[in-house]
């Protein structure tokens, strides 16, 4: 099943491995300063390749008046989530969009595309996270979505933003996988079932958060197998990633 939800939690197995965010690598080019939970460019680790189909999160920094280039992607979902500033992205289907806060967009390269991303925002920098996710089919046809999340959406709750179907909030991906955003202080938490087959992610982008009993700060990630569900609670300020995704 491609991901989970509505069904009862019976049990939490104890199979969450922790990697904390000073684990990840780390390139600073002077415009770019990015943190790669996987490998990428010029950071290679063997052991950290990706999760499941889940192949790059890049935790990105573009200075004012700088970016990325006109360059080239095939078949990969690329889902870029903004965080502060804005990000402006041109490419060769011919769309010309600007990228606030709050934001999700998703490029699917299929047979291929060329793209550039800068820094939209005058006089301070752009934060965003660079999601890549393997498709389930290659060559398709390059195409371009983006969707406004409100905050009122993911406060207190796993809001699905990408998925097979597209439902809701949720853009479209060509890949067999699920990302929920979600926000928590206090007593909120959120309970997501999961398919022990499959593997899931947690990528904990700023605050504190417990997840399945373990503390999670700012930058620090969980690789989850084998688990029947995903408990989020003891949130101090937390905005949160949660990937269901093939094995």
């Amino acid at each position: 099943m491609p991901y989970s939800s509505g069904f009862e939690i019976d049990k939490v197995m104890n199979m969450l491995t922790l990697r904390t965010s000073g684990d990840r690598g780390y390139a600073d080019h002077g415009w770019l300063k990015s943190f790669h939970s996987f490998s990428f460019a010029g950071y290679y680790d063997p052991a950290h390749m990706g999760w499941g189909n889940l192949r790059v999160i890049n935790e990105d920094r573009i200075a004012p008046g700088t970016g990325f280039g006109t360059h080239g992607h095939r078949d990969m979902e690329i889902i870029s989530y903004v965080l502060s500033g804005n990000l402006a992205h041109k490419d060769s289907m011919g769309n010309v969009k600007g990228i606030p806060p709050g934001d999700v967009q998703r490029m699917s390269a299929g047979r291929g595309v060329m793209h550039s991303e800068f820094n939209h925002a005058e006089g301070q920098p752009t934060h965003f996270l660079q999601i890549w996710i393997e498709p389930n089919v290659q060559g398709i046809e390059p195409s371009y979505e983006q969707k406004t999340i409100p905050p009122t959406a993911k406060r207190g709750h796993l809001q699905l933003v990408a998925s097979p179907q597209g439902e809701g909030h949720a853009v479209k991906i060509s890949a067999d996988a699920a990302l929920y955003a979600g926000l928590f202080d206090g007593a909120e938490s959120a309970q997501l079932v999961l398919n022990p087959a499959r593997k899931a992610y947690v990528h904990l982008i700023q605050g504190q958060l417990q997840v399945n009993g373990k503390i999670l700060q700012g930058g620090d990630a969980a690789l989850i197998e084998g688990e029947s569900a995903l408990i989020l609670e003891g949130g101090q300020g937390a905005e949160v990633l949660v990937f269901d995704l093939a094995p």
